[in-house]
C-alpha cells in the first residue's frame, strides 16, 4: 500500500530549449547558465567555446547536433536544462527529449518570425502536452517588431500567448483570467490572480507566457529565469520505481550509456532492472549526473531527475522501465533512403555491425539490410545528416563511406476492408489464421487487436499471433514498401492439440496478412513537405509555377512591401532539391523552409511501381500462398484459391448457425482422418486410398446415374468431389522429377565426406558428385548439386555438366540456400522437386513450394537403398552358361 501512495513534491524540474535553426538557442542556454551562476563566462557559438556544444563537429559547424544537459539552480529550484538540435535533419533527437520534460522554452527569432519547423515544434509540444514558455529572441535587431510578432503568435499558436513583460494592470490580469472559468471568477472577485493559479494555468497549457529580449546581450534573461522558477510546477511522482529512456550514447572508453529520467521512486547503484523487451535482468553498475562534458557519480537518484546509467546492454530510446512499461513511438520518421557503400576491401556485414551501433544512439538514423540486393540502406532526414554521418563514421571507426543519390521512403496502405487467410499444414504441423484488415486515417500507423473467443483459440496462441504481427516490418504488394495506417484484427484461428508449434502460427500469420494484402485495393503513399518560401515580389509567379510543376499545392501568397511569402505542401520526391534551384535564380536572396508533413497518396504511383518492378508473387520471403496437407504430403494452394480450402469459415459468410455447426463438425472429422493416416501415407497416396478416404468422408462413391435419376448432392459434397477429381488427375499425370542437393550441407553431415573434407575439400566434393552420378543413373531423375561460392570475391556463378548431373557454384553474395529456394520455386510449378538439406530454414521455405524435403540422413538412406536395388537387380539376372557375341548382338537389336 505504501508503495502506491504519492510522494510529496520535490523541487526539481527538467526543461528544454527548442527552436528552429539559427534562432539563438545555444546562446540562450549560455546566458541562462551565466545568469544562474553556473558559468563564470558566457561562451559563444562563433567563438567555439559554448558550454553545451562539446562535440568537435558541433563546434566546427556552429550547430547543435546532439542533445546535451546542464545542471543549475533557478531561485532555489534545481533544474536540469536540455539543449536540443534545431536543424530539421536532427528532429528525431529533439523529439526523444520531449518524453522526459516538465516544461519547454520555445524560442522565436524576432527577425524571422514563425518558421515551418517552429510550427512542427509547437505541434509536438501539444501532442506531448508539455507546458510551454515562449522567448522571443533577437529583439535588438532593427527589423524586430514587438507588437507584430506577438500578434503572429496569437494568430498562429494560441490567443493565450500573453506578454508577461507587460504592465500588471487590469488588462493583463484579464487576458490570463479568461483562459478558464474558475480563474475568471477569482479575477472578478479579487482583481488579480495568485502565482499558484497562473502556474496551474501554465501547467495545463491554458496560458503561454511570452518573454522578449536578446540572449546575446543578456536582455530579458532575468525575467525569463523568474518566469521559469515561478510558473513551472513540479510534478508529483509515485513511490514505485519508473524510468523513461530517451537516449543511448557511448563515452570515450566505449562504455554504453543509457540516459533516462526517473519517473517514480528511486534508482540505486547495483539495482537489477528488467523489461519485457530484454532477454534477462541487468544490473546498474554506475549512475552518472552529467553537466556538460563532465559528470559526477551518485549512489542513488530520485524521481524527477535526469541521469545516465552504465551496465544496460539491451535498453533503447523511447523505452519505459518499471511502472513506465510501455514504449512511446516517435511522430517524426526519416523520409529519404540511401544506399551506403564502404571501402571495397571491407565486408558489408562488418560495416553493417558498426552502423547498427550508431543507429541505437541516433533515433533519426534507420539502418536496413536489404537481403535480396545484399546492400546496406540508411533512412535519413536530409543531406546535412549525411555529411554528419560520414564524419562520425570516419572519426569513430576510421572508415570512409559514401552514399548514392537516394530516394524517398514509400509506404503502402489499403483502401478497403478484407479478410486474409493463412494456413500452414506441412506434415506434423498445423495452424490457420484469419485476419481482418481495415484502413485507418493517415498517420495512425499499424493497430493490432484480437476479437476471438478463448473457447475457439487459447489466449496463448492469440498473443503469439499478435506478437508475430508486431515483430517485423511487413511489406506491401505494390512496391514492397512497408505497410502502415491499417487495423489488423485476429478474427479466427485454429490450432491442433498435438501438432501445432509456435513457428506454425508465425507462418500462418505472415501468409494471412499477405493474402489479405493481395486481395485488397492497395494505395501507395509518399512523404510530403510543408514549405515556406520567401522571395522578391517579382519572383512570385516563378515560384508558383515551380510548385505546380512539382505536383504541389500553394496557399494564397502573403504580400509585404519587401517580399512575398508562399506556403503549401509538395511531395518530397519532387521538392527535395528545390532549395539549390531557388538560391540560383533568386541570386541567393530567396529563402525556403521545408518541414516533414507526413504521408499522403503518391502523386505518380505508376512511375514508382514501374521503377521498382516489384513482383509480389516472386517474393519468396513473403509468400501469400498457403500450405495444406493431404494424404501425408504438403501441397501449396495459391493465395486466390485459399478460401476454397480453408478449414474455418470466413467472417463474411452468411451461413446459419446450423450450417456453421455442420461445417465445423465435418472439418473436424476430415482433420482427424488426415492425422490418422499421415504416417502411413508419408510419400504420397494411391488412387484406391483416395477413393477410400472420399467414401469415409462423404459416403460410397456411386456410378454416375442418368440425368433423370441422378441424386442431388449438397454444395459442400459437390465441391469436395471436384477437388478430389482434380487431385486424382494431378497425381496420375506423369511429371519429371528433380533433386536439388545442398552440397556443403551434405558434405559436412555425412561422416565419410566430413572426414575427407578435413583432408581435402575438393576430394570431398568430387566424391559426392560421383555418388550422385550413380544415384541419377539408377533413378533417372534430374540432379542439381549446388555449392556455396558467395564468399568468392568477384564470383559470377557457373553451372557445369558433370557426367549425368549438373553442378552449380553460386555467384558472389549468393548462398546455396538462396539458389535452391529460387530454383524450387521456379521448377516446382511444373515438376516434382525434392530438396536434400538439413538446413531448417531452407526446409521451411521449400515446404511452401510444394516440394518434398529430405534431410542429409534421409538422402544417405535413399542412396544406400538405390545401391541395394541395383545389386539385387544384377543378382536376379539369369547367367548364361556361355558368353557369345551373337547373343549380345541379338539383345542390342
Amino acid at each position: 500500500m505504501e508503495q502506491q501512495t504519492k510522494q510529496e513534491k520535490n523541487n526539481h524540474i527538467c526543461i528544454a530549449l527548442l527552436a528552429h535553426v539559427d534562432a539563438g538557442k545555444t546562446t540562450l542556454s549560455e546566458s541562462l547558465l551565466y545568469a544562474c551562476g553556473a558559468l563564470r563566462k558566457v561562451g559563444r557559438v562563433d567563438h567555439k567555446d559554448s558550454f553545451l556544444d562539446t562535440d568537435t563537429l558541433e563546434r566546427e559547424r556552429g550547430i547543435t547536433i546532439f542533445s546535451k544537459q546542464a545542471r543549475l539552480s533557478m531561485q532555489g529550484r534545481d533544474v536540469t536544462l536540455l539543449d536540443t538540435p534545431g536543424h530539421v535533419d536532427f528532429s528525431a533527437e529533439m523529439e526523444r527529449t520531449l518524453q522526459v520534460l516538465d516544461a519547454a522554452v520555445l524560442l522565436i527569432s524576432a527577425s524571422d518570425g514563425i518558421q515551418g519547423h517552429t510550427q512542427t515544434l509547437w505541434n509536438l509540444l501539444k501532442k506531448y502536452q508539455i507546458p510551454t514558455i515562449l522567448f522571443i529572441n533577437k529583439m535588438d535587431q532593427p527589423l524586430a517588431d514587438h507588437d507584430k510578432i506577438l500578434q503572429q503568435l496569437q494568430q498562429t499558436f494560441s490567443s493565450e500567448c500573453i506578454d508577461f513583460g507587460a504592465e500588471r494592470d487590469t488588462a493583463f490580469w484579464e487576458s490570463i483570467a479568461v483562459a478558464q472559468e474558475e480563474s475568471l471568477e477569482y479575477f472578478l472577485e479579487h482583481g488579480d490572480l495568485p502565482q499558484e493559479e497562473i502556474a496551474r494555468l501554465v501547467s495545463c497549457r491554458s496560458v503561454f507566457p511570452c518573454f522578449f529580449g536578446s540572449a546575446l546581450k543578456q536582455e530579458g534573461i532575468t525575467e525569463l529565469v523568474e518566469g521559469i522558477a515561478s510558473y513551472i510546477e513540479t510534478p508529483r511522482y509515485p513511490s514505485a520505481f519508473g524510468a523513461r529512456v530517451y537516449k543511448i550514447t557511448r563515452d570515450q572508453q566505449g562504455n554504453r550509456l543509457t540516459h533516462m529520467k526517473i519517473t517514480g521512486g528511486q534508482l540505486h547503484v547495483r539495482d537489477m532492472l528488467s523489461s519485457a523487451n530484454w532477454s534477462k535482468e541487468e544490473k546498474v553498475n554506475q549512475i552518472r549526473l552529467y553537466n556538460g562534458e563532465k559528470y559526477e557519480t551518485a549512489e542513488q537518484v530520485n524521481a524527477g531527475e535526469i541521469c545516465c546509467v552504465t551496465g544496460l546492454s539491451e535498453s533503447f530510446a523511447g523505452e519505459g522501465l518499471g511502472i513506465e512499461n510501455y514504449e512511446i513511438a516517435p511522430v517524426l520518421s526519416p523520409v529519404l533512403n540511401y544506399c551506403v557503400q564502404g571501402p571495397a576491401e571491407m565486408d558489408a556485414h562488418t560495416l553493417l555491425a558498426k552502423l547498427k551501433l550508431l543507429e541505437e544512439e541516433n533515433p533519426e538514423l534507420h539502418i536496413v539490410w536489404d537481403e535480396e540486393l545484399g546492400e546496406i540502406h540508411a533512412q535519413l532526414m536530409g543531406e546535412v545528416q549525411i555529411e554528419i554521418l560520414k564524419c562520425v563514421v570516419k572519426d569513430r571507426f576510421g572508415i570512409e563511406i559514401s552514399f548514392d543519390d537516394g530516394e524517398v521512403v514509400y509506404l503502402e496502405t489499403i483502401a478497403d476492408t478484407v479478410e486474409g487467410v493463412g494456413h500452414f499444414e506441412p506434415l506434423r504441423h498445423y495452424a490457420e489464421v484469419h485476419l481482418l484488415l481495415e484502413p485507418q486515417p493517415r498517420g495512425v500507423g499499424l493497430v493490432f487487436a484480437s476479437d476471438v473467443s478463448m473457447d475457439d483459440l487459447s489466449l496463448n496462441w492469440q498473443r503469439l499471433v499478435l506478437t508475430h504481427l508486431k515483430e517485423r516490418q511487413h511489406r506491401g504488394v505494390l512496391t514492397g514498401s512497408p505497410i502502415t495506417d491499417m487495423k489488423i484484427t485476429l478474427v479466427a484461428g485454429r490450432a491442433h492439440t498435438k501438432h501445432t508449434e509456435g513457428g506454425d502460427f508465425r507462418q500462418a500469420t505472415y501468409r494471412a496478412l499477405r493474402q489479405g494484402l493481395m486481395q485488397a485495393q492497395s494505395v501507395l503513399l509518399e512523404p510530403y513537405y510543408s514549405f515556406r518560401i520567401a522571395v522578391a515580389p517579382e519572383l512570385t509567379g516563378r515560384v508558383m509555377t515551380d510548385v505546380q510543376r512539382m505536383d504541389g499545392k500553394c496557399d494564397p501568397p502573403q504580400q509585404t512591401m519587401e517580399q512575398t511569402i508562399l506556403t503549401g505542401k509538395a511531395p518530397v520526391s519532387t521538392m527535395r532539391n528545390y532549395a539549390k534551384e531557388l538560391l540560383s535564380y533568386s541570386k541567393g536572396k530567396g529563402r525556403i523552409s521545408l518541414v516533414a508533413a507526413g504521408y499522403d497518396i503518391c502523386h505518380d504511383p505508376e512511375a514508382v511501381m514501374e521503377k521498382r518492378a516489384y513482383d509480389p508473387g516472386h517474393d519468396l520471403r513473403n509468400p501469400a500462398d498457403s500450405v495444406f496437407c493431404e494424404h501425408g504430403a504438403g501441397f501449396v494452394v495459391p493465395w486466390d484459391e485459399v478460401k476454397e480450402h480453408m478449414h474455418l469459415p470466413s467472417i463474411f459468410d452468411t451461413n446459419s448457425d446450423e450450417d456453421y455447426k455442420a461445417f465445423t463438425a465435418q472439418q473436424i472429422r476430415r482433420e482427424q482422418e488426415k492425422q490418422n493416416r499421415r504416417e502411413s501415407a508419408k510419400y504420397g497416396s494411391e488412387e484406391k486410398e483416395l477413393a477410400a478416404i472420399f467414401e469415409r468422408t462423404y459416403g460410397p462413391v456411386k456410378q454416375r446415374l442418368p440425368q433423370q435419376t441422378r441424386k442431388v448432392i449438397s454444395p459442400a459434397q459437390s465441391e469436395a468431389a471436384e477437388a478430389w477429381k482434380k487431385t486424382k488427375k494431378k497425381q496420375t499425370e506423369p511429371r519429371e522429377s528433380y533433386l536439388l542437393v545442398d552440397g556443403y550441407n551434405i558434405v559436412f553431415a555425412w561422416e565419410e565426406l566430413k572426414e575427407l573434407a578435413q583432408v581435402n575439400i575438393d576430394a570431398a566434393r568430387g566424391r559426392l558428385m560421383d555418388i550422385l552420378c550413380d544415384y541419377q543413373g539408377s533413378k533417372g531423375c534430374h540432379v542439381i548439386l549446388v555449392f556455396d561460392a558467395y564468399k568468392v570475391r568477384g564470383g559470377i556463378g557457373q553451372m557445369q555438366h558433370y557426367h549425368n548431373i549438373d553442378v552449380v557454384y553460386t555467384k558472389e553474395a549468393e548462398t546455396a540456400d538462396q539458389y535452391i529456394a529460387k530454383a524450387a520455386h521456379t521448377i516446382g510449378k511444373n515438376y516434382n522437386v525434392t530438396v536434400a538439406t538439413s538446413d531448417g530454414l531452407v526446409q521451411l521455405i521449400v515446404w511452401g513450394q510444394e516440394c518434398l524435403v529430405w534431410s542429409a540422413r534421409e538422402l544417405f538412406e535413399e542412396v544406400n537403398r538405390s545401391k541395394l536395388q541395383i545389386r539385387e537387380q544384377y543378382l536376379e539376372k539369369p547367367v548364361s552358361a556361355t558368353n557369345r557375341m551373337a547373343d549380345a548382338l541379338q539383345k542390342s537389336e
